[in-house]
């Protein structure tokens, strides 16, 4: 199962970045989410140095159509990005995980047709649940309100559940290589689309005004912020490698194993900048968190069958 292993590794690649991105953001050393995406989905441009393996023209629809599902992918993380800035990673992916595994299952189901077997439907609910349940911190009154972030979690989770769901139906009819720099090709005009919304054009320009004369702490986050990117782009090329190989509801689903790998990454980088990450490790908690992943390893192997 060569995409079982694809998958893991994409989503430790996607873990990294998102604490990283939470670095970024949460320390304000990017000075709003929107401008965080705009240079997000502009280094997607990078795709074209796929072009010689199997890039070809398309009809004018499905340029519009593949381009659009990029677009629509770049606005799910804009508005991940805006849930990530005030909240803790460890509680927003998951949620927009669980988000996205759910409306991936219903586009999966009415839109490709996708049937999955019993065993996997349960995998897939194991999987979801698991994924909450390591998230969500029943103590004191916290579970009595929607933490701030939560509404931008759900849009972001629908946004990039129907986006992935149309690059899998556009991997079923065309080469990898091919999908793929048409939909990053997305990505770039959905960033540029930014420039619409008069504040967020205003903030973006005065980013790159700032490349003139960088501060020494504007370099250093520069350099973060690239090679985190780098970082994404491959976990990002290897999940959407991953969905051409199986079925997009199923990989969506793993994505339980990308929140084992941020609250163990985040417990990490809880002892460089306590300030940013605080991770809980009473035994009540570690006993959830424990109890989640014996939730998510059952998940996995019923998926797995």
């Amino acid at each position: 199962m060569n995409w079982l292993w694809i998958t893991t590794l994409a989503y430790f690649l996607i873990a990294l970045e998102s604490i990283l991105d939470k670095f970024l953001l949460s320390s304000r050393r990017v000075a709003h989410p929107a401008t965080y995406a705009f240079y997000a989905g502009l280094l997607s441009i990078s795709a074209f140095l796929l072009f010689p393996f199997g890039f070809h023209l398309i009809s004018v629809q499905s340029v519009f159509k593949e381009i659009f599902s990029g677009v629509i992918f770049v606005y799910g993380i804009l508005f991940l990005f805006f849930a990530i800035r005030d909240n803790e990673a460890s509680q927003v992916i998951p949620v927009a995980g669980a988000v996205t595994a759910i409306f991936t299952y219903f586009f999966s189901f009415f839109f490709l047709g996708e049937h999955l077997s019993v065993f996997k439907f349960w995998g897939i609910i194991a999987l979801i649940i698991g994924g909450l349940l390591i998230s969500l911190d029943f103590s004191s009154n916290r579970l009595k309100h929607f933490f701030d972030g939560f509404t931008f979690s759900v849009f972001s989770g629908f946004f990039l559940a129907l986006s992935l769901s149309w690059f899998k139906k556009f991997y079923l009819g065309d080469n990898f290589i091919n999908v793929y720099i048409w939909t990053r090709i997305g990505l770039v005009v959905g960033a540029i689309s930014f420039f619409i919304y008069p504040y967020w054009r205003q903030i973006i320009l005065a980013s790159l005004f700032r490349f003139k004369k960088p501060q020494s702490q504007d370099k250093r986050s520069g350099i973060i912020f690239v090679m985190n990117k780098v970082l994404g782009g491959v976990g990002s090329f290897l999940l959407n490698y991953a969905i051409s190989l199986s079925s997009v509801t199923i990989i969506n689903a793993l994505v339980s194993l990308e929140y084992l790998f941020i609250f163990g990454l985040a417990y990490l980088f809880s002892k460089w900048v306590g300030k940013i990450f605080k991770e809980k490790n009473d035994f009540f908690t570690l006993t959830r968190k424990l109890a989640a992943v014996g939730v998510i390893a059952f998940g996995m192997f019923l998926i797995s069958l």
